[in-house]
């Protein structure tokens, strides 16, 4: 049972957030088998098999334990935050698709609490007995369109009703051109007022509102039911100086986490046999460089392990495992949870999406990684250089495709007529992408350098940089243009950075 806290203190401890219980979300108007079983998880800190969160979600009355498992089997239990692990599934507390279902389950408030203006109510609005004061005809009509919804007669007495009754037809429009952007009220809108109207004008040009008319408590009503109704929507609508605040309370929160991110360190492993491995490499992201381990330096190798805080590769939690190292609370990356297939038409023809065709896809390298069978023979001849040079390839292939993942958010999938994108799970939100990349070169006048085509070289990955200039298309974004004016495929560029100002 300590164990079991442990890992549920240390679960809410990343999150943030206390440990949460099936029973209080179920009720919750985003609850589904899903989330209800990402609940389950968070709530007994640890992993669990479908058969178990089935068990939960029937103890809290959501299904029967028979119901909810075949839900459960329905749901791509799988996908992000949760994976899976043999036939246990569990989560990944660093992912943030973790953390933002746990703020639409209302499990955590805001990171950045929403500011809001406080505003004294209005003072009530008169009776139709009380005449309109300028400034309430102010309130209602300035910045109005009162072309087709208002007749010249109501205008016009609502205008005489706020002045003392009396005055001149041009001074009556003149007061509504300064308020409203159109209205009806015309020179010769007094001819069609006939005998018995609210509005009288006298030869002399002057306009008389009939005081005891019943027309004027209409308008009246009419004036202040406009002043009530654009008070309502103003209180609904946001003001402009808290919205432009909050968003630099979240950009200053953002750019905080971008500098945070930036200071992780960061290592790619990848070990051959992946269950029982002989010699694994660790290449460290940060300083691009390589180091190969046998089987007698694992120890050296599991205390450079240490230094890291983010660890990744293929099946990584198996290949921790196989070495015998506790990652603890660091942030491990899936390289090889991508998309597994893709339908290719209605005849149910499938296409087998395998690691080696999304490296190939995204950074253009043909032979993304060895056969085994080769490395196994290398190994009982033996050739350890061979093995260790193809070992280390295959390494930086994994590499290619973790940084071209990192760049756009996504990794390439292409085959035949295929030419598609799949999410790369590792990107996180706040990471630079090529995207802000060339928003900020815009916006400072400064060159991109880009490498495009295949993945970039080892050694100096920047021999063939390319230099850009950005445009902005309204409504089509960014576009980079190289030294003879020609377009750059931004699904082709590699690696990205700001270059000199223009």
């Amino acid at each position: 049972m300590s164990g079991f806290r442990i890992m549920s203190n240390l679960y809410c401890d990343i999150l943030g957030i206390s440990v949460p219980s099936v029973e209080a979300v179920k009720s919750h108007r985003r609850a589904n088998t899903y989330s209800l079983m990402l609940v389950a998880l968070l709530e007994r800190g640890g992993s669990m098999t479908l058969v178990e969160v089935a068990q939960r979600l029937d103890e809290v009355g959501y299904a029967s334990a028979d119901a909810a498992l075949r839900s459960l089997k329905r749901c791509h239990p799988a996908r992000a935050p949760i994976y899976r692990d043999g036939d246990l599934y569990a989560l990944d507390p660093r992912d943030d698709e973790l953390d933002r279902w746990v703020f639409r389950l209302d499990l955590r408030p805001p990171q950045v609490p929403i500011l809001k203006v406080v505003r004294p109510d209005p003072p009530p609005l008169p009776g139709p007995d009380v005449p309109l004061s300028v400034k309430e005809l102010e309130e209602a009509f300035q910045g109005a369109d009162l072309g087709t919804n208002w007749s010249a007669q109501r205008l016009a007495l609502a205008v005489l009703d706020a002045h003392g009754g009396a005055m001149t037809g041009t001074d009556v429009r003149a007061a509504l051109d300064r308020l409203a952007t159109r209205h009806g009220l015309r020179a010769g809108s007094a001819d069609h007022w006939g005998r018995g109207s609210a509005v009288t004008a006298s030869d002399d040009g002057t306009w008389r509102a009939d005081l005891a008319h019943p027309t004027l408590r209409s308008a009246r009503e009419a004036v202040r039911k406009r002043i009530e109704d654009l008070r309502r929507q103003q209180s609904q609508r946001p003001d402009p100086s808290v919205v432009t605040a909050n968003i630099k309370r979240y950009e200053a929160r953002r750019a905080a986490h971008v500098v945070e991110l930036a200071r992780l360190r960061r290592t790619i492993i990848h070990a051959f046999p992946e269950r029982d491995p002989e010699a694994v490499v660790l290449v460290d992201v940060n300083e691009r460089a390589l180091t190969t381990y046998m089987r007698d330096g694992f120890d050296t190798m599991r205390g450079q392990l240490d230094g890291y805080d983010v660890i990744g590769g293929i099946n990584v939690r198996a290949v921790l495992r196989a070495i015998d190292h506790d990652p603890g609370a660091r942030r491990l990356v899936e390289l090889g949870s991508l998309q597994k297939s893709r339908r290719l038409n209605k005849a149910g023809r499938t296409l087998r999406i395998t690691l080696a065709l999304l490296v190939q896809g995204s950074c253009g390298i043909s032979r993304p990684f060895a056969d085994p069978r080769r490395l196994r023979e290398y190994l009982d001849q033996g050739q350890l250089t061979k093995f260790q040079r193809r070992l280390e390839a295959d390494a930086k292939s994994l590499f290619a495709l973790y940084q071209y993942g990192r760049l756009h958010g996504t990794v390439r999938l292409r085959w035949g007529f295929l030419d598609e994108k799949i999410a790369a799970p590792w990107k996180h939100t706040d990471e630079p992408s090529l995207y802000s990349v060339m928003r900020d070169a815009h916006e400072q006048g400064r060159e991109v350098e880009v490498v495009v085509g295949s993945a970039p070289g080892w050694a100096d990955p920047w021999s063939r940089v390319r230099r850009c200039t950005v445009e902005e298309f309204r409504g089509y974004g960014y576009t980079m243009f190289d030294d003879w004016g020609v377009a750059i495929d931004e699904r082709e560029v590699q690696i990205a950075r700001l270059g000199a100002h223009r």
